[in-house]
């Protein structure tokens, strides 16, 4: 990438996540989110993540992990279900939809890490120069951006179908 010259206007906030979603590709958490998840079935979860900024950390308790939101604490299953969910709070998602094969879960969750923090690094990295404001409304549009996205493909139906048809021989 060129540096621009003096006489260039610096890039717009919509320029730059333009060019963050064109970078990280299909690495952006909705795009995962819409690709391999959605695909396959799902059960769905209501997250009711805070639209705005709120501190998201994964805790081990007696009781198992947690994933705390704020104030607010969930129970998780598992640490790679905790760090599934945290993408998803960090982004401020209400529903989001879990995969119902378990086996899945831990690599999507280092997929959807490693998106979000890519973004993270693109946003730092091509806004180093500018103030911290424009950083934060570059961040502001890409979340949103991610979230819609996301509340466009959907959460899923509650509980999964299941196909019940046990016959073994097919039919003559």
């Amino acid at each position: 990438m060129a540096k621009a010259s003096s006489n260039d206007p610096a890039p717009r906030a919509s320029d730059l996540v333009s060019q963050i979603k064109a970078r990280v590709g299909d690495t952006l958490p909705a795009t995962i989110y819409r690709d391999r998840v959605r695909t396959q079935r799902t059960r769905s979860y209501r997250l009711n993540a805070p639209a705005r900024a709120t501190p998201i950390e994964i805790l081990h308790t007696l009781l198992g992990v947690e994933l705390r939101i704020g104030s607010r604490r969930i129970s998780c299953p598992d640490r790679a279900t905790a760090r599934y969910l945290s993408v998803f709070a960090r982004l401020g998602v209400g529903e989001v939809a879990i995969p119902y094969d378990i086996t899945v879960i831990s690599r999507l969750a280092d997929d959807l890490e490693s998106g979000w923090f890519q973004i993270l690094a693109l946003i730092e990295h091509l806004t180093r120069d500018r103030p911290p404001q424009f950083r934060s409304r570059v961040r502001l549009q890409i979340v949103e951006e991610q979230r819609q996205e996301i509340g466009d493909a959907g959460a899923g139906p509650a509980i999964p179908e299941f196909i019940q048809n046990t016959r073994q021989r097919p039919r003559r």
